[in-house]
């Protein structure tokens, strides 16, 4: 019978095994995978055999393309060879088609033929002969193959593509896939740019609040909105399968495989560039603080996120850095004590954010992609205790600084804040304890309504002290 072949990246697969097997094997070893991957990028043959070696990627948990299977499972139950025929690796290919219980011989690139377009079309005429195989594919690469094969499946063609298989006499049949905008919107969480507001602290904190700085601080929100989400997807990229293994990350965009990792880097690119631009804009110190703080995000991101206690240490200074470049951005320099306030309150919400990935852990190992274990839980309870109990204890020191006896006319009521804050850090270390926040400590706490009710009411407090009310 009439044997059906299916292309596997973007086609079988909503991901691409080469993207996959770089990204593996960067998170495994960066040095000798940069390294191989300079020497033979020319040679894409030489190359995917070498990421396919270096990251011995586990192909278990690759996003499948339904609508494809459900047509290679119609195609088995009818009698007919199913083929998987990829430019991946070989080896790949083999562990996938084993996984989807394909048995048969399969076609896959190895160190000397890059199996696309062409070289693909020729070895499937070679085996099976020209018009006597049905195909599935996606890319205009697959028009070589197309145009010897009999019916041409086309997994989410745009109007280009499908004018090109017309134009080779072929009438596409068209399968569900590709991708929406709103996804790649996601990928960007844009509700984690409210976090960005600390670069009003500064300004708020030293009573300087006008029209013009409040524009500046904003474009550097914004700049610092840009720098996150490409950071963000780098991060997602990088944490590929550790997302899939985990019980909400699994759906993100790229790890449910609703946007391609190619996408996914472009768009990093681009928002990393129009956030240095931006900061540029606003002067080279703002474009300093903005390249430290992409710069030390990529290295969390590639390396420091999966060392003990440094991870915590990284993240509290990357909130450290907002405040700063807040300061920088209306030239009201961030006073020391607002900097090791906010560093102290960031350290502890840190802590809290791994106590929580913990609690609700399913395994006593290591959490996938970080160095914690369910025996790491005591420690991290007592360090955020520690050190929210250090960020109150900064905040009462500074209401008997001369700054705040120059800014508050209301000493006591500037004190008293430090009550509703104790009652709100306290709230968020017993809540990550329990697991019942999520795994987002700022998330959560603006998505709870005694997190909330807290919030007005040291606002509320702090206006009420100010000497400028």
């Amino acid at each position: 019978m009439k044997p059906l072949v299916i292309d596997i990246d973007d086609s079988l697969l909503r991901t691409d095994m080469l993207m996959e097997s770089f990204l593996t094997a960067l998170g495994k070893n960066a040095i000798e995978t940069i390294k191989s991957a300079y020497a033979h990028i020319g040679n894409r043959a030489l190359l995917k055999s070498e990421m396919a070696r270096l990251s011995d990627l586990d192909v278990s948990r690759l996003p499948v393309n339904e609508a494809v299977l459900a047509l290679a499972k119609q195609a088995k139950a009818e009698g007919r060879p199913v083929v998987l025929a990829s430019g991946s690796d070989q080896t790949l290919v083999d562990k996938l088609a084993e996984r989807l219980g394909l048995e048969g011989a399969h076609l896959g690139s190895d160190s000397k033929v890059n199996l696309t377009g062409r070289a693909k079309g020729e070895a499937l005429v070679k085996r099976y002969g020209r018009g006597n195989f049905d195909y599935v594919g996606d890319a205009n690469v697959d028009l070589k193959v197309w145009k010897r094969a009999d019916l041409t499946y086309v997994v989410a063609p745009s109007a280009r593509l499908g004018a090109a298989i017309k134009d080779i006499g072929k009438e596409p049949i068209e399968l569900a896939g590709g991708w929406k905008p709103l996804d790649l919107l996601k990928a960007l969480r844009p509700h984690q740019w409210i976090k960005n507001v600390l670069l009003l602290l500064p300004m708020i904190a030293a009573h300087q609040i006008d029209l013009i700085g409040v524009e500046i601080v904003l474009a550097a929100m914004i700049a610092f909105s840009f720098a996150a989400s490409s950071i963000y997807i780098v991060n997602d990229l990088l944490d590929l399968d550790s997302d899939r293994q985990h019980e909400k990350k699994f759906a993100r965009p790229f790890a449910a495989g609703k946007v391609p990792i190619k996408i996914g880097v472009m768009t990093s690119i681009l928002l990393g560039v129009l956030a240095l631009t931006i900061a540029g804009a606003l002067g080279w110190q703002m474009l300093g603080v903005v390249a430290v703080y992409m710069a030390l995000s990529l290295a969390y991101s590639v390396y420091l996120k999966s060392l003990r206690w440094i991870d915590i240490w990284v993240l509290a200074l990357l909130y450290s850095l907002r405040v700063l470049a807040g300061g920088v951005a209306v030239n009201a320099p961030a006073s020391g004590w607002l900097v090791a306030f906010v560093f102290s309150v960031f350290m502890s919400l840190g802590c809290v954010k791994r106590m929580t990935e913990l609690a609700r852990a399913k395994t006593v190992g290591k959490l996938p992609g970080r160095a914690y274990r369910k025996r790491d839980r005591p420690d991290l309870l007592n360090m955020s205790i520690l050190t929210a109990l250090n960020g109150i204890i900064i905040f009462l020191t500074y209401t008997y600084s001369s700054t705040a006896y120059t800014l508050y006319a209301g000493i006591w009521e500037l004190r008293w804040v430090a009550i509703p804050l104790a009652v709100w850090m306290t709230r968020m270390i017993s809540t990550g304890w329990a697991g019942t926040q999520d795994y987002d400590p700022i998330v959560f706490a603006l998505r709870d309504r005694y997190s909330l009710i807290f919030s007005v009411v040291v606002v509320l407090g702090l206006f009420n002290a100010a000497a400028w009310i």
